[in-house]
């Protein structure tokens, strides 16, 4: 195995397989208690909230977005055991250093920070790690993203929980972050599809949920591509391609739509998969589809439409 550890200072890490980031700690609800624990049950929190609570997360503007495990975080203040953060790796325009919000400490820990090779990214939907030993440590996310200390069969990997170890299939190794095997439009399309029927989540960044942003955040992630956090910053980047003309669209293009046919607040976002079809993840209650525009509100609604592939892949 080759080594690829390098050693520097530390920094705090998200040390929970998904951890929600919260408006402010007062929004918490008693529903929301399996959320919020060291240790916290995504699955239980997801499986016993009704529609209403469910819904209630977007109308009463409860939580900003999510962590994944071993994701940097800046902490600009403690109070009652919460933490004021900033998820760096997340840009948006609310905070120029990332996205703020609020996380209980304890699913925040200082670990040693790696000036390393390369990161592992996970590519399955979940992905098991071990202890040295080969005992279950925790099951992590789709794009989960850890610092890589030894290349192998198995890959050694720097996490929260010290060194573990995880199978070398269920990884890509990436040279950073935010850089990784750039794909085509197709490849993201094909990477959506992989999520069809998982349900929507306001603020949703992991395979557990994605609301619209999230979604299409983490599969251009996933194909070496970084953009914004929020749709209505995704709406400002990429290249511009013409909203009137669709066959100038290509596949893995983002469609984004407003209110008032178009004009008003921009409130959705979709990737383009051809022959007039979107794939979204489009509402509390619902889950991630493909649908026909034709004939839909979002047909009116259409707003913009960008292009973040250098490689192209036309319907």
């Amino acid at each position: 195995m080759k080594s690829l550890l390098q050693k520097e200072s530390t920094a705090w890490v998200c040390s929970v397989p998904v951890a929600t980031v919260w408006t402010a700690p007062e929004k918490v609800r008693p529903i929301d208690t399996d959320n919020i624990m060291e240790n916290p049950n995504i699955n239980k929190w997801l499986q016993e909230m009704s529609r209403e609570e469910n819904k209630d997360l977007t109308d009463s503007n409860r939580i900003q977005t999510q962590l994944l495990y071993g994701e940097p975080v800046l902490i600009d203040e403690v109070v009652n055991g919460w933490a004021k953060i900033i998820a760096i790796w997340q840009p948006c325009q609310k905070e120029e250093r990332g996205y703020p919000g609020w996380v209980p400490m304890s699913q925040l820990k200082e670990v040693e920070a790696l000036t390393e090779l390369g990161y592992a990214r996970v590519t399955q939907n979940k992905a098991q790690l071990w202890t040295e030993d080969f005992k279950p440590l925790k099951a992590v996310s789709f794009n989960t993203l850890l610092p890589v200390k030894e290349l192998g069969d198995f890959v050694r990997l720097h996490t929260p929980d010290g060194d573990a170890i995880i199978m070398a299939d269920a990884v890509e190794i990436v040279a950073a972050y935010n850089r990784g095997l750039q794909a085509n439009g197709l490849d993201i399309a094909k990477l959506g599809a992989e999520f069809l029927d998982l349900p929507y989540l306001w603020a949703g960044m992991s395979s557990y949920g994605f609301d619209c942003s999230g979604l299409t955040y983490n599969l251009m992630k996933a194909n070496g591509i970084s953009i914004s956090r929020d749709a209505v910053d995704q709406a400002l980047e990429g290249t511009e391609i013409n909203q009137y003309d669709p066959d100038s669209w290509h596949i893995g293009d983002l469609l984004f739509f407003a209110y008032e046919e178009g004009k008003g607040k921009l409130h959705h976002v979709g990737v383009y998969y051809g022959d007039g079809l979107m794939l979204h993840s489009p509402t509390p209650g619902k889950a991630v589809e493909i649908i026909e525009l034709a004939g839909t509100k979002h047909e009116t609604e259409l707003c913009a439409v960008r292009r973040f592939t250098e490689k192209q892949y036309r319907d």
